[in-house]
C-alpha cells in the first residue's frame, strides 16, 4: 500500500511496517486504499461481530455443561472479537490518512489486533489437536483423563500467554508519531534490523506453516478412522474436515505469500518501482481476505456442530417461542380445553408469552 509524506496509511501494513515512504508511491494507490479498505473492514467487522458474539452468548448461557471443546470455541470467538474491535479504527485511519485516537489507543488497539491475530490461529491449532486426541487416541486413558475443563483452562492461559509473547515485538515498536503535520500510528524498526526481518519470518511460521502442517497431519489421521465408522453422517464429517483445511489454506496462503515477498524486498530483492507498487496493492487485497477468516470461524467451528446448533435453537425457542412451534402447541391445548376459536387461542398464547 503506498502513501505520500503527508498521507500515511493506517492499515495493518503500517502495523507490520510495510508502508514506508518511497519515490515509487502513487496517488492512485492511496485513493484506492481510502475507499477500498474502510468498506471491506466495515463489512468484516459487522459480520464477524454478529457471528462470534452469538457463539460467546450461547456458550456463556450454557457454561455449566461446558466441555474442553466448548472452552476452545469460546476462546476462539473471544480472540476473533478482540481482533475485530480494532478494525473500525484502522478503517477510519485508512479513510482519513491520519491517526486521531491518541497514543494510548495506538498501543492498545495494536495489542488487541496482534493478540487476537495470534490467539485465533493458536486456538484453531488447539481445536485440531483436541479432535485428533479424541478420535485417534479414543482408547488412550491418558488423553481422556486430561481432557477436563481444568486442563482446558490451563491450555487457554498458556495460549494467551504465547500469543502475547509473539505479539510483543510489534506492540513494543508501535508508536504514535507526528510527521508532516499529521499524527500516525505505525510500527517502526530501524531499517533492516534483525527485528524487522524476524517479524516477517514469524508471520509465515506462526500464521501459516505451523498451523497448516498441524491440520494436515491431524486430519489425515482422523479421516481414515471416521471412514471405518458405520454411520450415514461420516461423509458429512469428512467433508467438514476438508472444508476446514481448504478454507484456512485459501484465506491465509495468499496473505503469507505476499508477506514472504515483502521479506525478500527487505533483503534487497525486487527493488523496482513496479514490484513495490504491485506488492503494496496486492497486500491490500490479500490481508482483507485473510482477516475475513474470522467471520467464517463461528460457522465452520461452532454452527456446523450438532451440539452447538441444539443449544442455539434452544435459546431461540426461549426468546421467540411463537416462531419455533410452541405457540402452535399451546394453541391446540387451549382449544381442546376451552373449545374456543383458533384466533382466540392464538391471542391467549401471545398474552401468555407477553407476561413471562
Amino acid at each position: 500500500m503506498a502513501t505520500t509524506d503527508t498521507n500515511m496509511t493506517a492499515t495493518k501494513e503500517i502495523i507490520f511496517n510495510w508502508s514506508d515512504y518511497s519515490p515509487c508511491n502513487t496517488l492512485s494507490d492511496m485513493a484506492f486504499s481510502q475507499v477500498f479498505l474502510p468498506s471491506l473492514y466495515s463489512i468484516v467487522f459487522t459480520v464477524g461481530l454478529i457471528g462470534n458474539g452469538l457463539v460467546v452468548g450461547v456458550l456463556v448461557k450454557f457454561y455449566k455443561g461446558a466441555t474442553m471443546s466448548d472452552l476452545c470455541l469460546f476462546n476462539l470467538a473471544i480472540s476473533d472479537l478482540l481482533f475485530l474491535i480494532s478494525l473500525p479504527f484502522w478503517a477510519h485511519n485508512a479513510a482519513k490518512n491520519e491517526w486521531k485516537f491518541g497514543s494510548f489507543m495506538c498501543q492498545t488497539l495494536t495489542t488487541f489486533f496482534m493478540l487476537g491475530f495470534y490467539a485465533s490461529i493458536f486456538f484453531m491449532i488447539l481445536i485440531t489437536v483436541d479432535r485428533y486426541a479424541v478420535i485417534v487416541h479414543a482408547h488412550n486413558f491418558l488423553f481422556s483423563k486430561h481432557r477436563s475443563v481444568r486442563t482446558g483452562i490451563v491450555l487457554a492461559v498458556f495460549i494467551w500467554t504465547l500469543s502475547l509473547v509473539a505479539s510483543l515485538p510489534t506492540i513494543i515498536f508501535t508508536q504514535m508519531k507526528h510527521e508532516s503535520n499529521v499524527f500516525i500510528c505505525k510500527l517502526e524498526y530501524e531499517e533492516k534490523t534483525t527485528w524487522n526481518l524476524i517479524s516477517h519470518i514469524e508471520l509465515n511460521l506462526l500464521g501459516l506453516i505451523i498451523p497448516l502442517s498441524v491440520m494436515v497431519f491431524c486430519y489425515s489421521r482422523i479421516i481414515p478412522i471416521i471412514m471405518t465408522i458405520k454411520s450415514q453422517k461420516k461423509h458429512k464429517a469428512v467433508k467438514l474436515l476438508l472444508v476446514l483445511v481448504t478454507v484456512f489454506f485459501l484465506f491465509w496462503t495468499p496473505y503469507n505469500i505476499v508477506v514472504f515477498l515483502k521479506f525478500l524486498h527487505q533483503l534487497g530483492y525486487m527493488q523496482s518501482c513496479k514490484w513495490f507498487q504491485d506488492l503494496n496493492m496486492a497486500m491490500q487485497w490479500v490481508e482483507t481476505i485473510a482477516f475475513s477468516h474470522c467471520c467464517l470461524n463461528p460457522i465452520i467451528y461452532a454452527f456446523m456442530g450438532q451440539k452447538f446448533r441444539n443449544l442455539f435453537i434452544k435459546i431461540l425457542k426461549e426468546w421467540f417461542p411463537c416462531c419455533f412451534g410452541q405457540c402452535l402447541t399451546a394453541e391446540r391445548e387451549i382449544s381442546e380445553m376451552s373449545n374456543l376459536p383458533s384466533h382466540t387461542s392464538v391471542t391467549s398464547c401471545m398474552m401468555k408469552n407477553s407476561k413471562v
